[in-house]
């Protein structure tokens, strides 16, 4: 999945301030991709007072609706994309030759790394696609890294009356999923019974933070529906979870990231620079030498935006977690 806004904002992240369990609702904005043929998402991640989730920098939910999705080739620098498909197929394409249909249940990750390219295709004639695309900002090392992929078909799931977790990232209970990332994290997918009441094990280490993705639920005492996001904060050993009618839950959590990021279109670097130069490569005649090519497109692929007449700078962190000028 691509950011194919045509003017895109910095997004210019740290950690969020906020020590101890808290239970703040985020709203989403609504991004239209007219890329997608009028397709719509929901960005919950970044905002400015929520900048970041551990690594999770990044939270674009569609659907359910029916729409012929076709993201044409496109790049990406400094992070790990991450697919979850909750209805229909998507057909992933990349520039180190991986052709993969990922299914709902299963798992896509890309780690861009230095440099990658993919596209992203619905399967069929406008089906019912309901998914989230979720961006993992990588550590330094990682960051300017090889780019890799990895399908992850068979994941760990933590059971308790009523509730089954699937662990697509990090781990649940000493349950443990093969998905390489580079920093503490965990990702998972809750399914809620009617009627089901349950308490999910947390590493309190970590800031989490809850998406509904079907149905209502009462996450920490608050009553969630589908749409914003509830940030939770640390310090958090377990999680109260509930539901009348049946939910589900996306679940994400992580260690609080130690560096600010630049983030600009599909591009995330420390600094501005790193974004000017990813965008030069990609617009260049030579693209290809930095970022491959994706098989099938014939040379087809998204042209990127005009950086902003400012230069990117991070913008720092106060006490309160709020991001300053």
């Amino acid at each position: 999945m691509t950011n194919l806004e045509a003017r895109p904002a910095p997004e210019l992240c740290g950690a969020h301030g906020v020590t101890g369990p808290v239970t703040e609702l985020y709203e989403p904005r609504e991004v239209p991709l007219g890329g997608l043929r009028a397709m719509q998402v929901r960005r919950t991640l970044p905002q400015r007072e929520l900048p970041m989730v551990g690594a999770w920098c990044f939270l674009d939910e569609f659907g359910p609706q029916h729409v012929d999705m076709r993201v044409l080739p496109h790049p990406h620098t400094g992070l790990q994309t991450v697919t979850w498909p909750v209805a229909g197929e998507i057909r992933h394409r990349d520039s180190l030759g991986s052709d993969v249909l990922v299914r709902p249940g299963q798992l896509n990750l890309m780690t861009a790394g230095h440099s990658v390219s993919h596209s992203e295709f619905s399967v069929g004639s406008e089906p019912l696609l309901h998914a989230v695309q979720l961006w993992l900002a990588l550590p330094d090392g990682a960051a300017d890294g090889p780019p890799a992929f990895e399908q992850v078909t068979d994941l760990p799931v933590w059971r308790a009356p009523g509730v089954a977790a699937t662990v697509f990232i990090g781990e649940i209970d000493g349950l443990r999923s093969p998905a390489r990332v580079h920093t503490a994290l965990v990702g998972a997918d809750l399914a809620l019974e009617a009627a089901a009441e349950g308490r999910v094990p947390l590493d309190p280490t970590f800031e989490h933070a809850v998406l509904v993705l079907e149905g209502s639920a009462r996450v920490a005492g608050v009553d969630v529906g589908p749409g914003p996001v509830l940030y939770l904060g640390d310090g958090r050993d377990e999680l109260d979870v509930g539901t009348q009618a049946g939910a589900r839950v996306l679940l994400l959590g992580g260690a609080r990231f130690e560096h600010d990021l630049v983030m600009w279109w599909n591009f995330v670097g420390r600094t501005h620079a790193d974004i000017a130069a990813a965008r030069e490569a990609w617009s260049s005649a030579d693209h290809a030498d930095r970022f491959g090519e994706v098989a099938g497109h014939d040379g087809v692929r998204i042209p990127a935006p005009d950086l902003p007449n400012v230069r990117l700078q991070p913008r720092r962190r106060g006490r309160s977690g709020m991001i300053g000028s």
